[in-house]
């Protein structure tokens, strides 16, 4: 650890917590961390970048000028340098870490790529099923697998640095409603000439306009939302998987198990027996 100007910076490998496992691998570090207790961390920054997946708990943080919330089964991304506070919130978190190291960034130069902005996903998108591949991937018995952890590397860099730039000045005021609407009523049996009324815009418009600044279509948005409340239900043991699916709006659990699939890519009875 270092400072410089009262701002401490944490060298790679480097967290505030407890490791509980560290592994370096194809030019990255991948660090199991837990806090058992609430607390604020002090102010500060990391020598490298790095994918931060929330497996357990709640987790605030200041970065720049905005406070963010996080649950269980989210990830962000932070580059180098970049000043930041952690509060921990209780019972504790457990964290998965990813620290990459300089030469994945020439590799992204290459291909006129780059990881320069923060970027989330807490809705269970791409980056999230990725991060968690490595996850098991590394927490595997034996010596993982060079070229399975490489090429997975290779495709969560490639993910988080085609995410598009949220601009909430840009984009229609309505779709932020509708955003919303959906984060709050995603349980919900939502339709799209419901949805349009509440954008007061055709249903057609809403359409193209939604799967062009997020990425995929409102159904998609919709079942990833389910997907990741799941597998956030799916850590009480005692909640069945035919209970979580009535819950989360799905017609039944052979629906839900062929959305989670398509979405995880393994089914709930196999994510749970992960956990």
């Amino acid at each position: 650890m270092s400072e410089a100007g009262g701002q401490k910076a944490l060298g790679a490998g480097a967290f505030y917590g407890a490791v509980q496992s560290r592994l370096e691998q194809c030019d990255a570090i991948f660090t199991d961390l837990r806090h058992t207790l609430p607390r604020k961390l002090p102010s500060h920054s990391h020598e490298l970048p790095f994918f931060a997946v929330l497996m357990e708990g709640l987790y605030g943080e200041r970065y720049g000028r905005e406070e963010r919330q996080f649950r269980p089964f989210t990830v962000h991304f932070r580059p180098a340098g970049v000043p930041h506070q952690d509060e921990i919130g209780p019972p504790g978190v457990r964290f998965f870490e990813i620290e990459i190291r300089p030469g994945w960034r020439e590799r992204l130069q290459d291909c006129s790529a780059a990881l320069d902005v923060a970027r989330d996903d807490c809705k269970g998108g791409e980056l999230l099923w990725l991060a968690m591949k490595l996850f098991w991937e590394v927490q595997s018995v034996g010596i993982p697998d060079d070229l399975t952890i490489e090429s997975l590397l290779a495709d969560l860099m490639a993910a988080a640095a085609r995410m598009p730039r949220e601009d909430k000045f840009e984009r229609p005021t309505w779709l932020g409603r509708i955003i919303e609407k959906l984060a709050v009523e995603y349980t919900g049996r939502l339709t799209l000439d419901e949805l349009s009324r509440e954008a007061g815009v055709h249903p057609v418009h809403l359409s193209r306009v939604f799967r062009r600044r997020i990425g995929e279509g409102i159904g998609e948005h919709v079942h990833r939302l389910r997907v990741r409340a799941a597998c956030e239900q799916m850590r009480e043991p005692e909640v069945s998987i035919a209970e979580i699916s009535v819950a989360l709006g799905f017609a039944d659990q052979s629906h839900f198990t062929r959305a989670f699939r398509r979405v995880v890519g393994m089914t709930p009875v196999a994510f749970r027996s992960q956990l």
